[in-house]
This record gives C-alpha cells, structure tokens and sequence, in this order.
C-alpha cells in the first residue's frame, strides 16, 4: 500500500508483509485430533535456497499467474525451453503476480503435461473480462508504441511456452523461497459481512489476489447493521500476514474509494493496486527546486555551454502536452547537407545525484499516464516550467547535432549541453498540416504564435526538410532489418465540466509522427554508441531478446496452414511479411492487426541493462531496431533511465559531475524501471479499458463489424474494427446460440456455431469461424458487483452469417 494509502497503523507495506517469510520456519503441522493442518509448506532456508540453484536443482524467475485461470501460474526456464507450471494455490505457496519466486519440480510421478488449450487461455489480447472477473484482463501485449506513448520498441513479453510433439510440455513446480516481493500487496474489492465473526471478507476485484479477512474495526461504523449498502463500494486493502494454514490472507483497509464503475474510485483502485505513488511530493525534495522564481538561467551556467537561441528550433508534441522534452531544429548548409539538432531538457542540472529530489524520482522511475490525467515522476513546477522547452523561453538543454547528407547520411555528430530558446509549439496535426501544403504559405492564424525572429515560412521549410530526411531515416532502417509492430489505438475525447468520454477514435500515426519518432530514435542510437565506449562497464543500455524460437515454429506452421506467407526468419523479413500479406482492401489494417497479435506472442520484452553486469555483446542487440546498441535519452522528465543517461552522457564530455555510481547500482536501478515501466505501460491499458467501458455504458450499446483475432475451446477474441479494441465472446453467453463445436486442423482452429432457428419448421443455421472471419458485435456496458466492464457478443439475429469474408 502506498504511503497516501496508509490510513490504519496495522497497514503495512509489501517490502515488510509477513508470510511465514523465507529462511523462518512455521509451526509444523498440527495432529488428527481437530486440529488444522497447513496448506503450506515452510520455506527452505537462503542457504538451502543458494545451493539448490548452484546445482541447478532449483529455478528461479517472476510468476506469471493466469488472469483467467487463476489456480494456473508459470514462470520461464532459464533457457526458455519449456515454461516451469505450477498448478494451483499452494504450489504457489502465497507468492503473488509478479514475485520472484524460486521453484523446486516436482518429482516424476506428480508432473503432468497440459493440453495446449490450456496454456493457450493464458495467452490472450488485453481488454477482456471473463465473466466475474471484473475489470482486470490479461496484461500481456506486445506493441511498438507511438512516439507520442511511452517507448519507440517492443514493450510487454508474451507467455513462451515449449511446444513438443501435439502437446504443450510444462514442467510442474512449486515456490520453495521469494526472492522478492514484487506485488504491492495492495488490491481493490468489496467486502461481505460475516454474522458472528470478527472480521470481514474482502474480495478482490483481481481473483489472482486471494481473499483476505479484515478487523470489523477496519469497516465502516454502520457496516454491522446496514452491510447491504456498501455491496457495490470499492475498498482498499493491504495484505499484512498469510497464514500458513488458511487459503485466506489477513490484511487491513486502507480506505473506501467509492462506488465501484465510477471513474476517480476506479482509478484510485488501479493507481494503489500497481503501486504508483500519486502523493505530493515532500517539501525536502522540493526544497531541492529554485525558490527564488521566475528563474533565470545564471550567467555562469550559459557560458559553459553551446548558445543555439538564435537557431530556429521548435517543438512537436501532442496537442495537450505540457511536459515538452524534446526539440527539433534544421537547416541547410550551403554545401547543400543539412544540419539537424535534437536538443533534449538538461533535467540533470536541477535533479542531482544522490539529493532527496533524486531519490523520490528514482523511486518513482516513470510519469504514468492515464486518458484522464498524468502521474508525474518529477515536480510539475520542473516538469512543465524550468524543464519544459516551452515557446520563447530560454532551457537548459542536452543536445545532439549532425551534419546530414540529403540522403540521411551521417557526415558528422556532436554532443554536449547547451541553452535554446523554442520559437513555436507545434503539435503534431500542425505538423501534418505542415508536410501535407509544402507549397501553401501559412497565415500566422493558422499557427501557434511564432518568434518574430523566425517567421512561418522557415518554420514550415525546416518541417519539410525534416520530414524529408526522415523518410530517408526510416527506408535505411527498414531496409537494413528493423521491425514495427503497431498496434490500434483507441484516444478519448473528454467533457470538459464532467470529464467523462464523450466520443472515442482510433488513433492515427501520421508522418508529424513518424518524423518526430525517426530522430528521437537517431539520438537514442548516438548515445548509446557515445557512453558505451566510453564507459563499457557503466553504461545504461536497453537491449530486446530475439523471440523464443519454438513458438516461432509453431507460428510458421500456423502461417502455412493458413496459406499466410510469411518470413519469420528475421526481424527485417518479418516487417517486410506483415506488410505484405494483409492485401490491400478496407480490412487490410485489421488483418494487419491480427497478425501482428499472432506474431507479438513468441516476444520478449525489451528491458533496461547496466553493460558492465551482462558483459556479452551479443546480448546487447536490439531484436525490433535491429540494432547493437541502443538505449533511452530522449525523455528524460518522464523516465528515470534516461535521467541516468544523461549523467553518464555528462560525465563522458567532461561538462558534469563525476558519477559515484557502480555498476550493481546501476543495474538495480536499470530494473527497477524496468518493473515501474510495465507497471505504468498496465495502468494504461487499465484506463484505457476503463474509460471504454464508460463511453459504452454512457454512449452505448455500440455495434460494429469485428474480425476474429484468436480462438479458445469456448471462446474466441475479435478486434472491434470501428474501436480498435479487443474483446474475448464466450460462447455460452451467446443469446440464441443453441450449440458450438470446437476443433483444430493441425494448428488452425475453427469453430462452427449453431444457431437456433427463427422458425421452427426451419433448420438449425451453422455459421463456420476462424481466424479472420468478420463479423457484426454488439457492445453493452454491465455493471456488476465486481465493476463496470464491456461485454461484447453476437447479435441474436444481426448479421449471423456475415462471416463469408474468410482470410
């Protein structure tokens, strides 16, 4: 439970839970006379622990738990082989989602192989909710986000698994030790009154969370006599202790959010669930800020750095962007190359190592963003006024600049800190507006207010130049073997007095977009190449892992049985296969969706890493860019590991303060982001899911044609075409589905659904599904006891046999 969260003295936090803790023993089980035995077994002991994994008895990895099946968890096997399962509660011996877990196999007699189905449920798109289970979906998708998200490569890993012969090969485990509690501890849920106890039962909204019992004191006062009313209120609860012999945590309530569908309770639900800190920050860290405001740069501090004020340089960002961290100049030189500028807010300068303003970033590691409102990782007086690159306002800056051939040659490039002043805030539609009438001259209407110094048409050349060499940029890294997966996505428009979504679109990633992206991933590449060789053992580098090459298989199988040509050898050749083999029809982007779902889930997750800790090179490649080195500097207001960069980038050019950092430091902190930024990438999903589902209960029902993008024995998921959404349709909640048959032709599944007759003297209609097949969905908001949440389906009579259009 976050500290904002702490209400009740008892309430602790997840690094202090006790859980009969690693290295203790429990009380040992008790007799047959009516005593209780434990569930649990005791942990083996750190010394037992160190042993068994130097013999490669013992395993140790995250927990996965199955968001559908909750009794299924997994972790990986070091050499991704085969996928460690352990079924059920107590196999998990009160590990939760994301702990690291060492686990014991279990011995032959007991171990199983699963059915690939069954591994299969796990592997689902995000926004689905099975029925009770709330709002909480699968967090597992892999997208190469827009500029305008959180990163410009691959995020979440996928579920592996290792596939032998028709079957699914698991190894069955249990958790013998936690290395580290990584789950907050913390959950959303109801509680129920229980006559003639002393406490209540709290049920999370999230089923991978157990139930836990909570003091009576911990309750509303009136809860007693009136426990009806609070049936639909979301409450906060922190887990203090896990007996050894009850399937029931004991825990504490932290507070009552509100009614449960609600967007601020439901919100404040996730925010504490995934444990971002959304407190004030404290006055020390503060103190640590210019007191003395408005401020200005000191003389002293501009005359160590490179003066570029006069340059024409500006800003692309979302139009409601206020943390601008980013800036762009270009110019022609009169040799006919270009010079380009990516000029980035020196944050470092105000945040200094090792002061208390540091350690609550550090702690925080990312803003998160919601569709409503952004957690910041630093102060909003420095995130949005000292650091952000507003329009005519002299920043503090780092920044990158070649000399670029009209080719996109690299001729020559230059690092070093620097002072700017942006002459117009553009956003990325002013942008497109910009590329899209090369030709047009702008009136000063039509723009943002612009320094008088650079007028709207060197605005609009420097836009056109860029997007031009930007263009080159993209071809050369496509070409030499770089890989997107994109992925729809859904923005909102928000009522300004109620803040409830009023409309919804799909996204649109445009060539502003694209040519924003294109030199921040230039930069990012310039660094990571600068502090590698300068500091091999410090450096802070993000490298991606080729996927796991048995479900790769397994994909290509699949592939050819559908008559899908696609090239999985590499990354290069798998861009190049995605974008050739959806065909060119008005449902080309979404068979492009579906496959890039297909193709997202023998991925790994790009992570952080300290260079000095890894050591093998061969490591350090970047599976998506396709390249050796890569890491992350372009942002670093909202992302800690681009903070560290920066000091490192500092130290190496001579213009900052010597680091006093080792690289077991730096690589704890390296995961650390890497354990907030997919904390944050799941909140937003969550949001995002969770203002869908009110447009829908507000706007609804809606309906809209749907392709199907995967299948399960009694399900199957589509992308909502008009949302770009996905949704999983069970098939027993299907009104007017008198049966359904499911099968796989080698690894293509179908299924055929027969549907009642409107007459009786009529046949049963047989509607045949598979990947692929459109469809009409009828989407409703339904408010349940666990939450609001969207539930997608057939239509009864609408459009049954709309599923002609096979891929």
């Amino acid at each position: 439970v976050t500290s904002r969260l702490i209400q009740a003295p008892s309430v602790v936090s997840a690094s202090t839970v006790k859980m009969s803790s690693p290295g203790s023993s429990s009380k040992k089980s008790r007799g047959p006379r009516g005593m209780r035995r434990h569930l649990f077994e005791d942990y083996m002991s750190l010394r037992e622990v160190s042993a068994g994994l130097k013999r490669g008895e013992l395993v140790q990895g995250a927990l996965r738990i199955n968001p559908r099946r909750y009794h299924e968890a997994f972790i990986s096997s070091p050499d991704g082989s085969a996928d460690i399962f352990l079924d059920g509660l107590v196999a998990r011996n009160r590990a939760l989602n994301g702990d690291v877990v060492v686990v014991q196999p279990l011995p032959p007699e007991r171990q199983k192989v699963l059915v690939e189905n069954a591994v299969e449920s796990e592997k689902s798109p995000p926004g689905h909710s099975s029925p009770g289970q709330g709002r909480h979906s699968s967090p597992d998708i892999i997208v190469e986000a827009q500029y305008s998200g959180d990163e410009e490569e691959v995020l979440i890993k996928m579920e592996a698994v290792s596939l032998q012969d028709k079957g699914t090969n698991v190894i069955p485990s249990k958790v013998v030790y936690i290395t580290e509690l990584k789950h907050s501890r913390a959950a959303s849920g109801f509680i129920k009154f229980l006559p003639d106890k002393t406490f209540a039962l709290f049920s999370p909204v999230d089923h991978r969370v157990p139930r836990v019992n909570v003091p009576l004191t911990d309750c509303p006062a009136d809860f007693n006599t009136r426990p009806g009313d609070y049936t639909n209120t979301l409450f906060i609860c922190g887990i203090t202790h896990w007996p050894a012999d009850s399937t029931f945590a004991e825990g504490r309530l932290a507070k009552s959010l509100g009614q449960a569908g609600e967007i601020d309770p439901e919100t404040e639900g996730i925010l504490a669930e995934y444990d971002v800190d959304c407190s004030e920050f404290p006055a020390e860290s503060l103190a640590c800020l210019p007191q003395n405001l408005p401020w200005t740069i000191p003389a002293e501090e501009l005359a160590k750095r490179r003066d570029l004020r006069q340059e024409c340089i500006f800003t692309i960002d979302p139009a409601t962007a206020r943390d601008l961290d980013d800036a762009l100049s270009c110019k022609q030189l009169p040799d006919g190359n270009f010079e380009v500028g990516v000029h980035i807010a020196d944050v470092s300068y105000f945040v200094e190592e090792g002061s208390a303003l540091d350690l609550v970033a550090s702690r925080r590691a990312t803003s998160v963003y919601l569709v409503q409102k952004v957690v910041p990782m630093l102060p909003r007086l420095l995130c949005e006024e000292l650091c952000s690159l507003n329009p005519q306002a002299d920043r503090l800056t780092f920044s990158v600049i070649w000399t670029l051939s009209p080719e996109g040659k690299i001729l020559s490039e230059w690092f070093g800190r620097s002072v700017i002043c942006s002459c117009v805030k553009l956003s990325y539609d002013h942008a497109q507006s910009l590329i899209d009438a090369p030709d047009k001259g702008f009136s000063t209407e039509e723009l943002p207010p612009c320094a008088p110094a650079h007028p709207i048409r060197h605005i609009h050349q420097a836009v056109l130049h860029l997007h031009a060499l930007a263009k080159h940029l993209r071809a050369q890294r496509f070409e030499g073997g770089a890989l997107r997966l994109d992925q729809m996505k859904l923005a909102f428009c928000l009522n300004a007095d109620t803040g409830l979504p009023q409309g919804c679109y799909v996204y649109q990633y445009r060539d502003s977009n694209k040519l924003v992206e294109e030199f921040m991933l230039l930069a990012n590449m310039a660094v990571a190449q600068h502090v590698y060789r300068w500091s091999p053992r410090l450096a802070l580098l993000r490298r991606h892992p080729p996927p796991q090459g048995r479900m790769m298989d397994v994909l290509q199988e699949l592939c050819q049985q559908m008559g899908l040509h696609m090239d999985l050898s590499s990354s290069g050749a798998l861009h190049k296969s995605l974008n050739e083999t959806v065909g060119k029809d008005q449902y080309s982007a979404a068979r492009k969706e579906v496959l890039t779902h297909l193709c997202s889930r023998p991925m790994q997750m790009a992570v952080y890493f300290c260079a000095g800790i890894l050591q093998d090179e061969k490591l350090f490649r970047h599976y998506a860019l396709n390249v050796p080195l890569y890491t992350h500097f372009t942002s670093p207001i909202r992302r800690y590991a681009d903070l560290i960069v920066h000091r490192l980038l500092a130290a190496s050019l001579k213009c900052g303060p010597r680091l006093c950092l080792t690289d077991e430091e730096v690589q704890k902190q390296a995961s650390h982001c890497n354990d907030k930024k997919t904390a944050s990438k799941r909140v937003q999903e969550l949001s995002a899911d969770l203002f869908f589902s009110v447009f829908v209960r507000e706007c609804g029902p809606l309906d809209s044609e749907a392709m199907v993008m995967g299948m399960l024995d009694k399900a199957f998921d589509v992308l909502v075409l008009s949302y770009g959404v996905q949704k999983r349709i069970y098939c027993n909640a299907i009104e007017g589905l008198q049966s359904f048959q499911f099968r796989k032709v080698g690894k293509r599944p179908e299924m055929t659904l027969i549907w009642a007759a409107e007459d009786q003297e009529q046949k049963p209609v047989r509607q045949e599904i598979s990947l692929f097949s459109l469809l009409h969905v009828h989407c409703t908001a339904i408010l349940t006891k666990k939450c609001a949440r969207t539930h997608t389906h057939l239509p009864t009579q609408m459009q049954r046999h709309s599923n002609s259009a096979q891929y």
